[in-house]
């Protein structure tokens, strides 16, 4: 690199290239490690899909600065900075120096480099896009994060408690080349197949940290940056992607429970501040990173969605993405979808000319007595929340040992209904079919006993009471299945400001607005259109204390408190709705 910080980096050539015979470069930077390691180590599969790799590139793979057998320190989200000098390094260089040298160093290479990754790679594909280097054409982030402070390990800011067991892959440094794993001692024994039992044994946030991860430099990050503070802002990527000038595409998973912002945010902003950028986007009915293998049928835990899913996007999607950008014209569009969706509902693709859709038609849903109206009413709905006695996320115990949360993102919502800390709010019968494609937002009107609140809520597709599907799992009874489309949770404590929390004042009525990321669902005649409200969400996500702290996640028991809250009936759920 150009401060002198040596990356590894293992290159996969065709055996017939040529002067004839040129390649272009298809490119994943990642700090998952490149393994096997050692010039007669190889790799069984080269490239995002099997049809790229049989189909022929210079594929090259790098463990990124700070990484196994790479130099340098390791930052999560490095941040980007002005590059004025050699001393002035980032992800982006780091990619531009990479591609750099492959070009010139490389025989008979075609002068074009692509690169993917998902997840963290998908990260530093997203950030690789600022680079701008001439020989690089085509970018496909996957599951990218792009704002650190809503993707991941936080949401509007709340803690992803269901992250719990990550921490010693991200913040343990390596103090000589790695070629395998160094962090193996820190990670946490699953000591029952009940991993609920895990969370409760802990304690609160701030008992885990002491116990687990005080050495544990991404954790102790975190617990102590609980604003949107300069810490977080130098960690978005979203202000910094101005002028692309090369093909992208996007993609992500409706029910990825990691990265679902960080492909739709990318776009958006692609579509802002690039216009001319030939800017794709590609959303299915995927958990994280599931669009890389077949399952045959294809299900999310226990909802089935069709067959071949898979193959159908690395066939017609990414391979002729990656072709025609590599391979073809550079200067002509590959003809892909601008937006192609899958719509979760429907259980089919389709496709837009612009996303969202410019025949959406907002439309609010307000929150009733137990009902979903479409029009404002003048009481309220209360609940009783208790910090000590959280709602849960799951009732599935066995995931809650999971490095990270999966099955939740569909999961059946019934276990939640009926709890005197839940409100629930439901349509009649639909008559006929209703799309929501678009974004959602959550324009709730609260008032809380409390000086601290957080508010969870989902959006759920309530299944007719004889309802039977195309395929199903045993044991599972999907008549009246409360099949969970979206959710999101907000601390009350940033309405106003990312920046500067603030407390609320007791029985005041507040406005507590927040976006509830996008979705693309059909939910059919026949189904019925529900909303849950809660204010705790555990184990999936930390407990709000309920009392304002300057930092919550440093909250004891001794603050827990107990408080009745209050939804007016002026809020509402602000969906965008397809016309027939």
């Amino acid at each position: 690199m150009r401060d002198g910080v040596k990356l590894f980096t293992a290159v996969y050539i065709p055996k017939d290239i040529s002067n004839k015979t040129k390649y272009p470069f298809l490119m994943q930077r990642t700090c998952y490690s490149i393994a096997p390691y050692g010039e007669n180590e190889y790799r069984t599969k080269l490239g995002p899909n099997q049809y790229l790799m049989k189909d022929k590139y210079i594929f090259v793979f790098q463990d990124v600065r700070g990484r196994y057998m790479s130099e340098g320190t390791f930052t999560n989200m490095t941040p980007q900075v002005d590059h004025k000098t050699k001393k002035d390094v980032d992800e982006s260089t780091d990619t531009y120096d990479t591609i750099d040298w492959l070009v010139k160093n490389i025989k008979d290479n075609n002068g074009k480099v692509g690169q993917y990754g998902t997840s963290y790679p998908g990260f530093y594909t997203a950030v690789g896009v600022l680079a701008q280097h001439p020989a690089l054409v085509a970018s496909s982030p996957q599951a990218p994060i792009s704002d650190f402070w809503n993707d991941d390990f936080l949401h509007n800011g709340r803690f992803m408690l269901g992250y719990f067991r990550t921490f010693p892959v991200f913040g343990v440094q390596k103090t000589k080349p790695e070629n395998k794993t160094w962090y193996s001692d820190s990670m946490i024994k699953t000591t029952s197949e009940d991993g609920l039992k895990f969370y409760r044994d802990m304690g609160t946030l701030k008992d885990g940290y002491d116990k687990y991860y005080k050495d544990n430099f991404f954790m102790t990050e975190i617990m102590n940056h609980t604003n949107y503070d300069d810490f977080w802002q130098k960690r978005s990527l979203l202000p910094h992607l101005k002028n692309v000038n090369h093909a992208v595409m996007s993609v992500g998973g409706w029910f990825d429970a990691e990265d679902l912002s960080g492909p739709l945010n990318i776009y958006k902003t692609i579509e802002k501040t690039s216009p001319k950028a030939k800017n794709t986007i590609v959303m299915g009915p995927f958990s994280h990173g599931a669009w890389a293998y077949e399952q045959g049928k294809h299900l999310h835990n226990e909802i089935y969605f069709g067959d071949s899913i898979a193959t159908y996007y690395q066939k017609n999607i990414e391979t002729k993405f990656f072709n025609h950008y590599l391979k073809g014209d550079t200067k002509k569009d590959a003809g892909l979808p601008e937006a192609l969706m899958y719509d979760t509902g429907a259980k089919q693709w389709r496709e837009f000319t612009t996303y969202p859709p410019k025949e959406g038609q907002k439309v609010n849903f307000y929150l009733s007595n137990g009902t979903l109206k479409n029009s404002a009413g003048q009481g309220s709905s209360e609940y009783y929340s208790d910090p000590n006695n959280p709602v849960l996320s799951s009732d599935n115990l066995k995931d809650f040992n999971g490095f990270t949360p999966r099955n939740y993102m569909s999961e059946d919502q019934r276990f939640a209904e009926g709890r005197p800390d839940v409100l629930t709010f439901t349509t009649d019968v639909l008559t006929d079919d209703m799309t929501f494609a678009g974004e959602i937002m959550a324009k709730l009107n609260i008032a809380s006993t409390s000086t601290d609140a957080d508010f969870a809520v989902k959006l759920i597709d309530v299944y007719p009471e004889d309802f039977k599907p195309a395929e199903k799992k045993d044991g599972v009874i999907y008549g009246n299945y409360h099949q969970m489309v979206r959710s999101e949770i907000m601390p009350a404590r940033f309405r106003n400001s990312r920046e500067k929390a603030e407390a609320l004042v007791p029985n005041q009525k507040t406005a507590v607005n927040f976006r509830l990321q996008d979705v693309v669902h059909t939910f059919k005649k026949g189904h019925k259109i529900q909303i849950q409200i809660s204010s705790t969400w555990f184990p999936l996500f930390a407990i709000n204390p309920q009392k304002f702290l300057d930092n919550p996640n440093f909250a004891t028991k001794e603050d827990y408190t107990k408080a009745f809250i209050k939804i007016f009936e002026d809020s509402a759920i602000e969906v965008e709705v397809l016309n027939k």
